[in-house]
């Protein structure tokens, strides 16, 4: 089964959901917090994660232009291959919008070497490979786990589909009916609305852009060489990169590499064939409310947050910001779910080149919604107040990040997206310098983010009420826009 992911990175990164805590619930948070501060003495002192992810990561860029990018890691006889491409809905002009997506799905078919419409999965099967493939904002991947001395049939696999897909009438025809079918399961969600609309009003002209999923009425009238275009324009070695880890040699893979993909042509710059506008910024407060069978109020105020490649610097700060106003500790919970104005908050920064989102989430009561939007905005603003972030909680959510990046680490495949999106989105010397630079974040410094980005900036707030809700409470989005 393949995804559209477009999980942010507080998800990814198995961040807990934020709930009430009782006197036992704040115990064990308190116990966890300082178990993880013992910890920072066994850490890698400030500067020595980039050496050490440097010197266990070799790179090798081929004279087409594809860069392969080799991660060992030993201990299971497995070995991950991805293809990563900078392709996704970042790509996509209204015309396009949810064909990155459907390329995704036709990369599996029948293709030259397996020309066949079950000869390819036949092959997989033989090879005893577990694949699969995402489609998200800034990036197409192509991944499968096969059994290390497997290494060379998969990476032939992968090579087999990406220069001989055949994009057949009938194949195209079936299969974006299960990409339409896909649309209709996220369309049943109460949610789907609500998301729907925000992003319209918070990207605007860059809508389809962003719109991983894209737009039905296109994914309908596809064609073939609409899907030959994509894989002109951007499959090509100079805007791809191959990733490989678990159990395996890095010069023997570099070897392998030249040779199965050595002799894909190197293209143009598709960025300079097909540049990608920039960002409007919003120009006001907007607001929207829908109305669903659902129980609860939801909400969801969005920002433009940092563009990665604009305001590099702002990023770290950003996920720090995060991580600690979502802590179930934090001053900021305490005084929005332990008031019992709120059932969960969730605050988040999405790391993207072309202006990542950022989102503040949570559910509450209808009769409570305005008490509790204010008490929220109050919050937010009281961030900035001299002292508003301790040294602990700094401390914590640092330790904690460098924590969790070295179990991702430990798992190949997990190793493989995070490397792959980094490329892909920044760079791998971003995700290099990652917990380096979370390290070095300040107090100071989560203070200006919020300044630049959150506080006093426009943003679009979207509510999701019970049916009849709306009228009961008088709510306009007037008040919403103040």
């Amino acid at each position: 089964m393949r995804e559209i992911n477009r999980t942010p990175r507080a998800l990814a990164s198995g961040r807990m959901p934020t709930v009430p805590l009782g006197r036992r619930g704040r115990a064990a948070r308190r116990v966890l917090r300082l178990a993880i501060l013992a910890l920072l003495p066994a850490l890698l002192p400030l500067g020595a994660q980039r050496a050490e992810l440097e010197r266990s990561t070799t790179r090798q860029l081929l004279p087409n232009g594809l860069e392969v990018i080799v991660a060992p890691a030993r201990g299971v006889p497995l070995a991950t291959v991805e293809l990563v491409v900078r392709n996704g809905a970042f790509t996509q002009p209204p015309e396009y919008a949810g064909l990155a997506h459907l390329f995704e799905h036709m990369f599996f078919k029948a293709n030259d070497a397996y020309p066949e419409p079950d000869a390819f999965m036949d092959r997989a099967a033989n090879l005893g490979a577990v694949f699969n493939a995402t489609t998200r904002e800034e990036q197409v991947t192509y991944y499968l786990t096969v059994v290390a001395d497997s290494l060379e049939g998969g990476m032939r696999f992968l090579s087999a589909a990406l220069r001989g897909a055949q994009f057949r009438a009938d194949e195209l025809a079936r299969e974006k009916v299960v990409v339409l079918g896909e649309y209709d399961r996220a369309e049943s969600s109460p949610f789907f609305r609500l998301d729907q609309q925000i992003g319209q009003l918070l990207w605007g002209d860059f809508w389809s852009r962003k719109n991983t999923i894209g737009d039905r009425t296109v994914i309908s009238n596809v064609t073939p060489e609409q899907m030959r275009t994509i894989r002109d324009l951007y499959y090509v070695p100079n805007n791809s990169a191959l990733v490989v880890t678990g159990d395996v040699d890095p010069r023997a893979v570099v070897r392998l590499a030249t040779e199965v993909f050595g002799e894909w042509p190197r293209g143009a710059d598709p960025f300079t064939r097909a540049p990608v506008p920039a960002v409007k910024p919003l120009a006001r407060n907007v607001a929207l409310i829908v109305e669903e069978p659902v129980n609860a109020a939801t909400v969801q105020i969005q920002w433009h947050g940092p563009g990665a490649r604009a305001d590099e610097a702002a990023t770290f700060a950003a996920d720090v910001f995060s991580d600690i106003l979502n802590q179930p500790t934090s001053r900021f919970q305490r005084r929005l779910v332990e008031s019992g104005l709120w059932q969960g908050v969730l605050v988040n920064y999405y790391t993207l080149a072309n202006v990542g989102p950022i989102t503040v989430s949570g559910q509450t009561a209808p009769e409570k919604l305005r008490e509790a939007l204010a008490v929220l905005d109050s919050a937010l603003a009281e961030t900035v107040t001299p002292g508003y972030f301790t040294a602990d909680e700094l401390e914590a959510v640092k330790a904690n990040r460098a924590v969790t990046t070295a179990f991702g680490a430990e798992r190949g495949s997990e190793n493989a997206h995070t490397i792959g999106f980094w490329w892909s989105v920044l760079s791998l010397d971003y995700h290099f310098r990652y917990i380096d630079e979370m390290a070095r974040q300040t107090p100071a410094q989560l203070q200006a983010y919020a300044r630049t980005y959150i506080l006093g900036k426009p943003r679009v707030t979207g509510v999701m009420l019970p049916t009849g809700a709306r009228s009961a409470i008088g709510l306009t989005t007037a008040e919403l826009e103040r």
